[in-house]
């Protein structure tokens, strides 16, 4: 088994990483590596249904699709997370496991008188309260499986629930969807402090210890440079991050001093295929002006903004701002 220890915390080379070592290696790898402030969806996700698009823009989180399912998670440097890449002797082995994975975490929780347990589908507990969601992608093609999971160790947990806070009444699409449980962090939990530093130790010298044929491993220039192709080709890129959404309406209203405004928005594969205003507002000029230029763009901020820009607002939607109509469309 290969052990790196990954010091990156750009979320787009960490994630592409993952996808670099599970394709291009054939050797079992454990890594452990952190992500500066993140939302990382599911890969059958809907990116928008998932983010609060304003706490997002606002405090600048990067959003990253990744390889595997399940839901959405918030990444900060006081959480860690570990990958396991493993390969199958042969097909019939190849399956999803996450409990087989979760052990070697579980050993050092207990190690430190922890009392964590794995529970439900792919999470890990303590005293009912979660610490770790964990997701796994199989790669037929080598026989090989990538388990990963995050570690909540001293993670902001306002911002957690600050960017995940979603109104589910938004979007209407067969995307599936983040279940929100109650977090906790395992530095709450400890009979003596320890920094995330100390805590990433003690993980890497227990797999160590614990797989005989481990060896450490670190990038070559070359993996680095291979890493940060991927990242501009896939996980940098918006067609990846939010066009790989499946199709979805979305639906909001809001109130200016003009009236009600309701926009209707069919998106397909994150491009605008449809889109209506409806309200008891008032106009001088005709709404489908507005509605017939932004057909076509991408359902992203600055691409709708630029749309709506080009029109004077107030005379389409009497006594509206621009930013009061754009704030109808997240």
């Amino acid at each position: 088994m290969l052990i790196i220890k990954n010091p990156q915390t750009d979320p787009y080379f960490n994630l592409a990483a993952e996808e670099y070592l599970l394709k291009n290696f054939d050797e079992d790898i454990f890594t452990l590596w952190r992500n500066e402030n993140a939302i990382i969806v599911g890969k059958h996700q809907n990116t928008l249904a998932e983010i609060n698009t304003d706490y997002v823009r606002d405090n600048h989180v990067k959003v990253v699709r990744r390889l595997s399912g399940g839901g959405a998670v918030f990444h900060d440097l006081g959480n860690l997370n570990f990958t396991f890449i493993s390969n199958a002797t042969n097909r019939d082995e190849i399956k999803i496991d996450f409990k087989h994975y979760t052990i070697p975490i579980l050993e050092v929780l207990q190690s430190l008188g922890v009392n964590a347990e794995f529970s439900g589908r792919n999470d890990l507990l303590i005293d009912g309260m979660k610490i770790s969601g964990n997701a796994e992608h199989i790669y037929p093609q080598k026989k090989r499986t990538l388990h990963h999971g995050t570690l909540l160790f001293t993670s902001q947990i306002a911002d957690l629930s600050a960017a995940l806070k979603v109104n589910p009444l938004k979007f209407q699409d067969k995307a599936v969807k983040s279940v929100r449980s109650r977090v906790t962090n395992i530095s709450s939990h400890l009979k003596n402090e320890l920094s995330v530093s100390e805590f990433y130790n003690l993980i890497i010298d227990h797999i160590a210890k614990k797989y005989p044929d481990a060896h450490f491993y670190e990038y070559s220039p070359k993996d680095i440079e291979a890493i940060n192709q991927l990242a501009d080709e896939k996980y940098r890129t918006w067609e990846w991050n939010f066009g790989y959404s499946p199709k979805y309406t979305f639906r909001k209203m809001v109130k200016s001093e003009g009236g009600n405004i309701e926009v209707l928005i069919n998106v397909e594969k994150g491009i605008i295929t449809e889109f209506k205003f409806y309200g008891d507002f008032f106009n001088v000029k005709d709404k489908e002006e507005i509605e017939s230029a932004l057909i076509g763009k991408r359902h992203e901020h600055n691409d709708l903004l630029s749309v709506i820009s080009q029109f004077d607002i107030p005379q389409y939607f009497n006594n509206t701002s621009a930013d009061e109509l754009m704030s109808a469309m997240f």
